[in-house]
Parts: C-alpha cells; structure tokens; sequence
C-alpha cells in the first residue's frame, strides 16, 4: 500500500513538473510566437527579458540602408485645366474671359477605376487566293471555352491569396468589390494551382541555385492547412539570395521530397531537430547550430535552475561570439581574431561542462530515457561543439538563421495569422 502510494506520488510529482514547464513556456524561452504569451495561464517573458528584447530590437520608422518613399514632383501623366467659373463682378460671364496660362499647378497620385472589361475575341477566317482558308490563332491567354478569366484577373487572384495572405472568401469578395467581376471560390482555388504549375520552372531553378550554395538556412513552421484542426508543416531553405518553400509533414520522407538536402553540400544552418542531422544527407559539409535557438533554450535552462550560473555563462559567451562574429565579417575577415574568439569559446565550454555536472541523466537505456531538455541541450552541445562553433573560425558561416531569414519577405509564414481562413487547397 505504502509503495502504490509513494509511485503515484511520483508520478503526480513528475506530471506537475511538467506541466509547469509547459505552462512556463514563452516567447523568450523557446520557438513560440509572441502572441501565444498572453493565452491563459501562461507566463509571459520577465521584464529583463522584454528590455533585452527591446535593445535588440529595431528602432522605430525607417532603418537605415531600407529604401525609401516620399511625394516629389515628377511628369504628369494626364493634365487637366481648370479654368474660372460664374461671374466677374462688373456682371460679365467668366466664360468669355482671356486665358492668361496656368497660374498654379497641384499634383495628385491617382489610380483609375478598375473595373473588369467584358473582351470578345473574334478568330476570323480568311480565303486566299489559291483558294485555301485560314483561321486566325486563339491568342496568348485565352483558354479553349466559350467564356472564360483573363490573366489579369487570375493574377490578382494569386497575389492576393499568396502575398497578401487574403482568405479566399475574403478575396473573392475584395475582386468583386473593386473590379465588379463576380468568380467563384472554385475559382481563386484554380488560380492557385495554375500560378504553382507556371512557376514550376522557377521553383526548380531556384531549388538548384540553394543546393550549389556553400551556406544555407533550413527551418520549418506549422500552418493551418485543410479542414479546421488539421495542421501542416511549411519546410525552407533560405541563402542570402534565394527562399523555397514545401508543404509537408516533418518527416524524412518530406524531408526528401523537398529536394534539396539529398545534394546539398554546403554547411546547414538549422536547429536541434534531428532530420537536419540525419546520416541520409551524405553530402553535406557541415552543420551549423542556429543560436538563436540555442539562446531560447538556455534561458529556459536559467528559468528551470534559477541558481546556476552555467545558463547566464553559455549566453554570454555566445552573444559575445556572435557580436565578434559580425564585426569580423563586417572588416571582411575570414575569421574571428583568435585573441577575442578563443576566451569566448573556453567560457562557453566551461559553462556546458558545469551544467552537465550540475543536471545528472536520468537512469535508464539511452535511447529510450527521456531527459531533461536541459540536460538534452548540454549534452548536443557537449557532443557536437563543431556544429555549434563552426561559425567562429569561418565568418562565411551564419550565426543564425536570421541572417537569411530577415532578408526575405517569406519569413512572414513564422507570424501571419488569419482567423479568417485557412489554407484549403496544397499546390506547387
């Protein structure tokens, strides 16, 4: 009796710890968004947190080197005289009055109104004079059928679906609203899965220009997809250059189909998740940890062991590594100057050895004893400080994988949310 009752008090214990910890989860800690802080019942980031956030991030308004956009004076495009009405005061009809030129200009931006033209297309038949007739070809963009959408049409379709983020309800009504033309839902589906098999070519080519790069960043986020509930995984590759994008699931096998890891071999950028490290990608040159993330994990480390030192220590040294990392990128250096990378890099392994010594590993065979994610954290760290380091005696290698991120309007998928509508239709 008193062994059932000790076992089942373990177990509430274990099953309280972790449900703190998830409770505990937040933006500052790990991958989540900062919209999930304020859900109830979860504990959002300390106000250390949130200032050390706060420095980091950007300033307000425009940044600099961003291109810029201001009112100036420039040819008109159409001209429009406005000349004086009604009367003079001696009585006299303004109409009749000497024109004496412009005496003051003013300039307006304007769209004109966008309103779907109804365009018939009339193929004629011709007879030459030996005899024989001829019919004049269907023209570019005119499908086979009696009526049908012009690619304009489509082509605002398809920006508004996948730029812009439009459900496709809402955008059905926005194309009917503005133009006047009245499509369907099957419709804007339609559009999509058109624009997936055109750019075909393109997303092959830029598949291809990824693989030859000697760096690039991986990563993959959930997104709504298909009935309500149902979620799907966005996988990317990114270089400073080029961004592609699969749907899939994270497995291997969508891992593969992506197409790109199978004969990439260049060093990955990535987090800790194992498919980036799997022995199937034999190609590759080398692994480089994103910090980033590592960072996240280690301020869960410092909130899970809020005495240890060794948490602050691994950040501190890492965000030293990554600020020398920049200005020796910056200077143009192949890398880090030995005299500030070296002290960095003790500091940070000092820290890994006195965490593995300070969180023990729960007994029990390796492979299928869950530890601690601290003490998983410490031991990649440990095992696999090549792939964590990599970055300081090669500045061609990225820190993070913000360096490809922020450069692309794709890393929208990481924090566009829609409550409006969700992604019903997978294509290209």
């Amino acid at each position: 009796m008193i062994a059932e009752q000790a076992k089942l008090i373990a177990d509430l214990q274990d099953r309280m710890t972790r449900l703190e910890r998830a409770l505990s989860r937040n933006s500052g800690n790990s991958s989540m968004p900062p919209s999930a802080d304020d859900l109830p019942g979860r504990r959002p980031p300390s106000r250390q947190q949130r200032r050390a956030s706060e420095r980091a991030a950007r300033k307000r308004g425009k940044q600099p080197g961003a291109p810029g956009a201001a009112m100036s004076w420039a040819v008109p495009d159409e001209v429009t005289d406005h000349y004086p009405a009604g009367a003079c005061a001696c009585g006299t009809d303004l109409a009749a009055a000497a024109d004496l030129g412009s005496a003051r200009s003013y300039q307006q931006v304007e769209i004109p109104d966008a309103t779907a033209r109804r365009v018939q297309h009339d193929l004629h038949r011709a007879r030459c004079g030996c005899g024989r007739e001829h019919l004049a070809a269907r023209p570019p963009g005119v499908p086979d059928a009696a009526v049908s959408v012009g690619p304009n049409l489509r082509a605002l379709a398809v920006y508004l679906l996948v730029f812009q983020h439009v459900p496709v309800e809402r955008c059905r009504m926005l194309i009917q609203d503005v133009t006047g033309a009245a499509v369907s839902d099957g419709f804007i589906h339609s559009c999509l899965a058109t624009a997936a098999g055109a750019a075909a070519g393109a997303v092959n080519l830029i598949k291809a220009l990824i693989t030859a790069e000697a760096v690039a960043g991986f990563d993959e986020t959930t997104l709504r997809c298909g009935p309500a509930g149902q979620k799907r995984y966005v996988l990317g590759a990114f270089t400073e250059k080029y961004s592609a994008l699969f749907l899939g699931e994270r497995t291997l096998e969508s891992f593969r189909a992506f197409g790109i890891l199978p004969a990439f071999s260049g060093v990955v950028v990535s987090d800790r998740y194992q498919n980036y490290f799997h022995d199937g990608w034999e190609h590759l040159a080398g692994h480089q940890a994103c910090l980033a993330h590592l960072l996240r994990d280690y301020e869960d480390a410092a909130q899970c062991w809020p005495g240890a030192i060794w948490p602050e220590q691994a950040q501190r040294s890492l965000r030293g590594l990554i600020r020398a990392w920049r200005q020796a990128a910056a200077a143009g250096l192949p890398e880090m100057p030995p005299r500030i990378r070296d002290p960095l890099i003790r500091e940070f392994r000092h820290a890994v050895l006195a965490g593995l010594s300070d969180v023990p590993r729960i007994p029990g065979p390796k492979r299928s004893t869950a530890q601690h994610p601290g003490r998983d954290l410490l031991e990649f760290c440990h095992a696999r400080q090549a792939d964590v380091l990599r970055f300081c005696h090669d500045t061609a290698v990225w820190p993070t994988n913000n360096i490809s991120e922020v450069r692309h309007e794709v890393a929208r998928v990481k924090w566009v949310t829609r409550k409006e509508g969700r992604l019903m239709m997978a294509a290209g």
